[in-house]
């Protein structure tokens, strides 16, 4: 890539820069949960919207989802802006920090969109946490005409192409019979008795499971009262294995632990996913050789390429995208001392300097990334054949039917 075009893009987040860390700090400080991001979806909005990129909201039939494009190249750019918080300890994922850092991208793509013949696509997908936006969009069509996709999420680790985990959430929920739990127990069907028989089949089963397969939940209703026999209880389970593959094989022998529940108190039981399927990342590795030695000219030094094969991140619906069309997911590390993502020292973290610097380095590099690949004229005819073979139909998006094992 050219020098003046890798300048120019870091003079734009130069120029941005106060805007882009107030952003991150704005988001960070008004934690919203799934599908219920409109002020961060807004702010994102509103920082592109002000630099003339077009933008519309709804996208996808998600309320909390849009898209912000600028230019008319042929070569469509997706940049994937998170933005939803946890329960409880709000941004300790650091999606205040992936909003910004890919608003920084497109801003400084902006300002080369016409030089490289591309448009810029950002892409607000609420719900990573839980609820799949990415998916759903994914299945809306709304990278349909996206080239390639990017993203780089907060970390205490420096990382270009790990993997992850692929995903499954699922509900159960025992019906039995209420009764008085002194007076009349044997009239009652005990519903939490379910759950727990159902928890101890789990807990006997860990043993047996296949490696990289895990299972963790938590009880969402566990009855009234203690004097009552509980007649409906529900759990939550998270179920994550190595891919896809794998975690249908999971899913299939916790459905039996959820059914021994049943069988052994004479409830009957569901089981639904509360979630889409999150299938596990599969990075385009032109993309991610090209990020690495980005992040690198920024002086930050990734994990190396042997030591990334062995490791699996949490789960993301990105997966889902780096199945379906080239895309990356890199992190970026941040000073959080001890801290791991999902904990409240990490969500302080998160509006720190150094998350602030990781804003600004993770906008430029991915920036940088992007003018790579367009000015490839080998990787520019890959990516567009990919968008029309995409629009032709003659490439599944698998990831997008993921959504669902029977």
């Amino acid at each position: 890539m050219s020098t003046d075009t890798k300048a120019q893009c870091r003079s734009a987040v130069e120029r941005h820069a106060d805007a882009l860390v107030e952003l991150s700090h704005a988001i960070h400080a008004d934690p919203e949960l799934a599908y219920q991001e409109h002020r961060a979806a807004a702010r994102v909005a509103d920082v592109l919207q002000r630099e003339g990129f077009a933008v519309e909201h709804g996208v996808g039939g998600l309320e909390t989802a849009f898209t912000a494009t600028y230019g008319s190249g042929e070569l469509v750019v997706g940049l994937c802006a998170e933005y939803d918080a946890l329960p409880e300890i709000g941004h300790a994922c650091g999606h205040n920090v992936i909003a910004a850092a890919s608003t920084g991208a497109a801003l400084a793509l902006a300002e080369v969109a016409d030089q490289l013949d591309i448009t810029v696509k950002l892409v607000g997908t609420p719900a990573e946490e839980v609820g799949g936006g990415k998916v759903a969009l994914l299945e809306a069509g709304v990278f349909d005409d996206v080239a390639l996709a990017m993203m780089v999420h907060p970390s205490p680790e420096e990382s270009v192409a790990c993997t992850s985990l692929a995903i499954a959430d699922v509900e159960v929920r025992y019906s039995g019979r209420t009764s008085h739990a002194a007076a009349a127990p044997h009239l009652g069907i005990n519903a939490a008795d379910a759950i727990t028989v159902a928890q101890v089949a789990i807990g006997l089963l860990r043993q047996h499971l296949e490696s990289g397969q895990m299972v963790h939940g938590i009880v969402t209703h566990g009855g009234a009262a203690p004097n009552i026999v509980p007649a409906d209880t529900a759990a939550v389970f998270y179920l994550r294995a190595t891919d896809l593959g794998s975690l249908r094989r999971l899913e299939n022998r916790i459905r039996d632990c959820f059914k021994a529940g049943a069988v052994a108190t004479g409830c009957t039981h569901e089981v639904t996913h509360i979630s889409a399927i999150y299938a596990e990342l599969n990075p385009d590795q032109w993309l991610a050789s090209a990020y690495r030695k980005s992040i690198s000219e920024l002086g930050r030094v990734p994990m190396d390429p042997e030591e990334e094969r062995k490791r699996q991140l949490w789960s993301t619906d990105m997966g889902n995208i780096t199945r379906a069309l080239p895309a990356i997911h890199p992190t970026i590390a941040i000073d959080c001392g001890d801290a791991v993502n999902h904990q409240p020292e990490f969500a302080a973290a998160c509006a720190s300097a150094s998350a602030d610097r990781a804003v600004l380095d993770g906008a430029l590099a991915l920036a940088w990334t992007a003018v790579a690949a367009a000015g490839d004229g080998e990787q520019r005819a890959r990516l567009l054949r990919g968008v029309a073979d995409r629009l032709s139909g003659r490439v599944a998006a698998d990831a997008a039917a993921a959504g669902g094992f029977a």
